[in-house]
């Protein structure tokens, strides 16, 4: 088996119309195989260093419009405590660009009402600080002082509880989530959604793009870089009020 061998296999796979990211990850086990076989004497030559990995297109990030956000948000009732929860999970993801991974893990401990943040557990278990805006930070208060008159004395360490009193999961976030942009008339929305609204409306109003790096808690700048082009909207609003020929 030589180079041109898995070229022709890769060549069908283009022909099956495989996603050049299911051909990368096909690729990059070949690489991995060949290498096991040379480091244990089976062959002499990795016939897969050779080939080039397909360049990968790049989806560019869906996100909300600051008007169809604030439709979302507002769409919780406010009269119970699952209302006042929903409105509060929104909020702290809108505010904070948290994974909802993150989002569940949040124990009342972890917030800092005073400061304003609240300290996240990200990938790899690497522990970052994120803001909490001011509509956020009321929204939890007022949450947590009826869901304690609600749990008579109990005492739970979450912040976010599903209905039966425990910590909500991921499943939970994302059908309350799906269950709310159902109602507004929004598709494809979910926790994920509210992560890049964050960070395109923070490079949108100026945010420095390392800030929303760190922000975010990605290890590389290039993961972040995504943002910047999806805001054209701004670059062409710039660009209009600042040209004296636009």
């Amino acid at each position: 088996m030589d180079h041109l061998w898995l070229r022709r296999y890769l060549g069908e796979l283009q022909k099956k119309q495989y996603s050049r990211k299911t051909i990368a990850r096909r690729l990059a086990a070949l690489r991995t195989y060949f290498r096991f076989l040379c480091r244990e004497k089976y062959c002499q030559t990795n016939p897969a260093r050779a080939l080039r990995t397909p360049k990968l297109e790049m989806r560019l990030p869906k996100f909300l419009y600051p008007e169809e956000m604030t439709t979302l948000i507002d769409t919780p009732a406010t009269d119970n405590v699952l209302g006042l929860r929903d409105k509060a999970i929104l909020e702290s993801l809108y505010s904070s660009g948290m994974r909802v991974s993150e989002l569940v893990s949040l124990n009342i401990t972890d917030i800092e009402f005073e400061r304003g943040i609240a300290r996240v557990m990200g990938k790899g278990r690497k522990e970052r600080l994120v803001p909490l805006g001011s509509y956020a930070l009321s929204a939890i208060r007022q949450y947590l002082d009826i869901r304690d008159k609600a749990l008579q004395g109990k005492q739970e360490s979450a912040i976010f509880l599903n209905h039966r009193g425990k910590r909500i999961t991921d499943r939970g976030v994302r059908l309350l989530i799906h269950k709310i942009t159902q109602a507004q008339g929004f598709e494809d929305v979910s926790p994920h959604t509210m992560r890049h609204t964050f960070a395109t409306h923070m490079l949108n109003n100026g945010a420095d793009l390392r800030i929303v790096q760190e922000l975010l808690g990605h290890v590389s700048l290039s993961t972040t870089q995504i943002y910047t082009h999806v805001t054209r909207e701004r670059l062409k609003t710039v660009y209009n009020k600042a040209h004296p020929r636009a």
